[in-house]
């Protein structure tokens, strides 16, 4: 969290500082509503900014404060954020769309510059997790390509798998797919892809490719976002696909990470699981990914992410053990737009 001291007078002497201030402009919106600017990195140095500190950006009569940070993670979830993508600034919310949200398009003017050095440094360092995409730095291959069975409540062994990519140019790929393979996906839900993503993606999997062209694979080219209706309407989209074919279920986004995450998070949830299993399940793959501890601040930061949605799931209202299966119950039938009887249908196929 920012200091709220520094929250208090930092706008008194915003014009001030605008005037010094990095020129730039929207070059970019990807798939996400990331805005890619057209500001170097080299206007940054130059600037002196760098990963923790506080800084503002204007676009037209809008000026928002932000962190510099290196990754999405790095801040709450619906929280706006600045960081490099490749040699550029990229402006982006965390789980959200952050082009919709201030209204901007390619050409948009944009200015952004430091604010105070360092002021969110603390909470950088609770959050930056570091991975490497050498296979011999993790302990087996299941580790490495966040491979793993979801056996929350009541779902049987052998029905639910969760993965990063196993079909893409990527270090982790070639593991991911030998596992399914091994452990006999037959349906696949693919959170990522576009059609033309998944159509340059086959080249790396040929058991990933005979499941696609055998037809049971849907690729649903989801946002990060799960409030989004975009979000939830796919994903009642790809359990549909499930109800109608056979298990073992793969699930996977890129990472295998947060959109799959939260695909299992909620089947979880209906298939009775308590909020502590869907918790730990939702943290696993940053502990195989970073190597997050338990009792550590990184983990609650992590655990906070998928607890907090669900409270925002519900209204705002906390969520237990008591209530968590109705709040996911709730999304997927007024958000996802599934039936009472296709959940059933759900449920059935998983036990």
């Amino acid at each position: 969290m920012l200091k709220k001291g520094l929250l208090l007078g930092v706008f008194v002497v915003l014009s001030a500082l605008m005037l010094a201030g990095i020129v730039g402009a929207v070059a970019e919106i990807d798939k996400y509503g990331n805005v890619h600017t057209n500001i170097p990195m080299e206007a940054v140095v130059y600037a002196a900014i760098e990963a923790g500190d506080l800084v503002y950006v204007t676009m037209g009569t809008t000026t928002i404060m932000v962190p510099f940070v290196t990754t999405y993670g790095d801040v709450d979830r619906g929280q706006p954020l600045a960081r490099y993508s490749g040699d550029h600034v990229l402006l982006a919310i965390n789980y959200g769309n952050f082009a919709q949200t201030y209204g901007l398009a390619v050409g948009d003017l944009l200015n952004m510059g430091l604010i105070e050095k360092g002021a969110y440094r603390d909470e950088l360092e609770i959050r930056h997790l570091v991975r490497t995409d050498v296979r011999d730095d993790y302990a087996s291959d299941e580790i490495f390509a966040n491979f793993r069975e979801v056996t929350m409540g009541e779902i049987a062994p052998g029905k639910l798998y969760r993965c990063s990519h196993p079909s893409i140019s990527d270090p982790r790929s070639p593991y991911a797919s030998a596992l399914i393979e091994q452990a006999g996906i037959r349906t696949v839900i693919n959170l990522s892809d576009s059609d033309e993503e998944l159509a340059s993606n086959w080249e790396y999997s040929e058991y990933y490719k005979a499941i696609g062209e055998a037809g049971n694979l849907i690729n649903l080219n989801m946002g990060v976002d799960p409030l989004a209706e975009d979000f939830a309407k796919k994903l009642g989209e790809g359990l549909r696909f499930m109800i109608s074919h056979e298990p073992p279920y793969l699930i996977h986004c890129v990472e295998g990470k947060d959109r799959a995450g939260i695909a299992s998070a909620l089947l979880g949830a209906i298939m009775n699981a308590k909020t502590n299993e869907i918790y730990a399940d939702y943290v696993k793959s940053y502990e195989n990914y970073y190597n997050v501890k338990q009792g550590t601040a990184a983990y609650d930061a992590v655990k906070k992410i998928i607890a907090d949605l669900f409270v925002l799931m519900n209204n705002g209202n906390p969520v237990d053990d008591v209530n968590v299966k109705s709040v996911a119950l709730d999304y997927l039938t007024k958000r996802a737009g599934l039936t009472y009887t296709e959940i059933a249908a759900i449920q059935d196929i998983l036990r």
